[in-house]
């Protein structure tokens, strides 16, 4: 993310770096809850209204602001996510997660690019930095993590690009540079 807003700006685009659950105060409060404590912290309905209610500030607050002011967001997940994590990882309705975020949302836009990071399970959990709650659930969970972000990549092909992460740091970042090249017609 941090590489991808740097050049942006290099590129003379005003971009704004943010991330979720988080990217607000209210929704950096509730990402603290969500991330603290065991794998069993919440259940997984708990666990998505707290993640929907993160969104909700986090757009009213940062993004709606950012693109109404004529800057780019990049953002360190989405509702993607969301249905990735509570969705296909914690077997919540599909539906039922897309039908609350166009609540919060005011069925706003889906991101112009999702860019997915895509990695072999077993080598995410290794280079997992900070070992919070999600990272704490099984490898099955993950499994089905990532099953899910590569369903939703499938789904929505003219948004999302999935890009494998195994490589160095310097042949991801050409992939991305790469990816908003041919996507978004900017040259990093």
């Amino acid at each position: 993310m941090r590489f991808l807003v740097e050049a942006l700006k290099r590129a003379g685009i005003d971009a704004v770096e943010t991330r979720e659950p988080g990217g607000s105060p209210g929704a950096e409060a509730i990402r603290k809850l969500l991330l603290a404590g065991g794998p069993d912290a919440w259940d997984a309905p708990t666990e998505a209204l707290l993640m929907v209610a993160a969104r909700r500030d986090h757009l009213a607050r940062t993004i709606q602001p950012a693109l109404a002011a004529g800057r780019w967001v990049v953002c360190d997940r989405y509702a993607d996510s969301t249905l990735a994590y509570q969705g296909y990882g914690r077997g919540l309705p599909l539906d039922a997660l897309g039908a609350l975020h166009n609540f919060i949302s005011g069925g706003s836009r889906q991101p112009d690019l999702t860019l997915i990071l895509d990695l072999p399970v077993e080598v995410g959990l290794k280079r997992a930095r900070d070992r919070n709650r999600f990272e704490q659930m099984g490898p099955d969970f993950h499994r089905r993590l990532r099953d899910g972000f590569l369903a939703i990549a499938r789904e929505a092909p003219d948004r999302c690009v999935v890009v494998d992460a195994s490589g160095d740091v310097e042949s991801v970042r050409r992939a991305l540079a790469a990816s908003v090249r041919e996507r978004l017609g900017v040259a990093l």
